[in-house]
């Protein structure tokens, strides 16, 4: 696992809990090369021998000189690294931190918001090295959170400034990230064992890790699962994602298809839909021309990181450095800290968030996990929740808008149920839970007439339908508003599929 991903997975126990990563023990992180030439790839082992001897210290590193492909190190100073130097770690984390936050007062390109992060990346991994005995420890601790909320949005900066694919846009925003992740997942970690598809309500209400646990405690081991749920996704978005934009080679044997009678309205104005038809990304897909991934790696020059290893003092009246003693004695005041006039950095790494991070803060897309699951901790309280937006009754909402479970959706679906059983794919429907809150007149009649059609259609057309919508499913704290589940649910709802005795779930071999 990179290191990257390391911090990905803390910062999703932060969402969870911001006092876990406090209390984390010691991170041992590895010190090496960030990437190799092609033309050379020695082993494992010579590679291991290499990252070790040519390990810079944050001493060594040149402030004008922190952007990527600006050169390695010279061998003299690189000759200086292979001695175990006894460090400050609250010192070199700040350094690192000050130099991260330089940085991105200029970053524009996706490599210098990659530059950003590993800064980011260091200063946390040294902040997290102060030992658990010494006095600035619990500061640290503090530190860390906010330092790796620097590092996310760095991390979604550098993801903003540029796409691996060079596909032009579907008008959609949500589609066009989760295509992106998803083709990177299939470079990455390969073809899913099972997709999940639908709108919004599926992308935050089936979590693929809890479904993959699940599946574990029940004999399925190693199971890969993602979730390529799509904002506003009716059938007929479905039906284009997974007949014109993936091609078969990229879907597994096992689809759920997660969702609800709204995307399956034929009277409703489908604006995802027709925002996609009018995209210049159709026009690729109409002329033959699929996204995909570049083939191959871009050759990129030896940089090399220095991160904090155990290492036994020589000396410990030299453990203490200078902006530890300078900050001791100067608690207040924090000026002629560097001759780059970085004091006012300085203060805003301590003593207040920084402007250009308070966007990483909120709930947004960038949010979703490497496995296309969008958590949201948010509880509905139709108390609160109606304080802030208005309440739409079935009557006036455009979901529901003309009903009718024929037309255009109907004729998605069908072509949804061809493709799979041409392709020899397993296709699960399942019918998320709704609050009650939700399902007036208007809406409990047209759910009721769905859920009869979808059993008929999965008799006869010989998918498995799956519903949801019991009581048990729908209690207010699953969701995050009315008509969308959160992480809660999600978890929920991903245990519930998979205690469904129906499904044939696929084995890795």
């Amino acid at each position: 696992m990179s290191l990257l991903s390391i911090f990905n997975l803390l910062i999703r126990s932060q969402a969870k809990n911001s006092l876990v990563i406090a209390t984390l023990p010691l991170i041992i992180l590895t010190v090496g090369c960030s990437s190799l030439t092609q033309s050379s790839q020695p082993s494992t082992s010579s590679r291991n021998a290499i990252a070790a001897s040519l390990t810079p210290t944050p001493k060594q590193l040149d402030k004008n000189k922190i952007l990527v492909g600006q050169g390695t190190l010279p061998p003299q100073n690189l000759a200086k690294s292979q001695t175990c130097i006894q460090e400050n770690p609250f010192d070199e984390s700040v350094k690192f931190a000050l130099q991260a936050s330089n940085l991105a007062q200029t970053a524009r390109s996706k490599e210098q918001w990659d530059e950003v992060a590993r800064l980011w990346l260091q200063a946390v991994a040294w902040m997290q090295a102060v030992p658990a005995n010494s006095p600035k420890r619990v500061f640290a601790e503090k530190k860390v959170i906010e330092y790796m909320r620097y590092l996310a949005y760095s991390q979604q900066q550098a993801a903003r400034s540029g796409s691996i694919s060079q596909f032009p846009s579907f008008e959609s925003q949500t589609l066009d990230q989760q295509l992106q992740l998803y083709l990177s997942y299939l470079s990455t970690v390969g073809k899913p064992d099972i997709l999940i598809v639908g709108s919004s309500r599926a992308l935050q209400g089936v979590d693929p890790a809890q479904m993959q646990q699940a599946l574990a405690k029940k004999g399925y081991q190693n199971l890969r699962i993602f979730n390529f749920g799509v904002n506003g996704a009716t059938a007929q978005v479905v039906d284009y994602i997974l007949r014109k934009v993936l091609t078969p080679e990229q879907l597994p044997k096992l689809i759920i298809w997660a969702d609800g009678v709204r995307a399956f309205n034929s009277g409703r104005i489908d604006r995802t839909h027709e925002a996609i038809m009018a995209s210049q990304a159709h026009q690729k897909i109409a002329a033959g021309i699929r996204p995909q991934l570049a083939k191959t790696e871009p050759n990129f020059q030896t940089k090399c990181y220095q991160l904090p290893q155990p290492c036994k003092p020589k000396d410990n009246s030299k453990f203490q450095f200078e902006i530890s003693n300078f900050i001791k004695n100067n608690p207040s005041n924090f000026t002629r800290l560097s001759a780059n006039n970085a004091d006012s950095n300085y203060q805003n790494l301590f003593y207040r968030p920084s402007e250009f991070n308070r966007a990483a803060t909120l709930v947004s897309l960038d949010a979703i996990e490497a496995n296309g699951f969008l958590p949201l901790s948010i509880r509905f309280n139709p108390n609160t929740y109606y304080q802030q937006k208005p309440y739409v009754s079935g009557s006036y909402d455009g979901d529901y808008r003309a009903f009718n479970l024929g037309g255009k959706q109907a004729t998605a679906f069908d072509s949804v149920v061809a493709f799979v059983r041409s392709n020899q794919i397993q296709l699960v429907f399942v019918n998320l839970p709704l609050t009650d809150d939700y399902l007036d007149g208007v809406r409990w009649s047209a759910e009721v007439e769905f859920q009869e059609q979808m059993q008929q259609l999965s008799q006869e057309y010989g998918f498995i339908f799956i519903d949801l919508s019991e009581k048990a499913l729908t209690q207010y704290n699953y969701f995050a508003d009315p008509s969308h589940l959160n992480r809660y649910g999600a978890s929920i709802v991903a245990q519930t599929i998979v205690a469904n005795p129906s499904i044939p779930w696929p084995r890795v071999r």
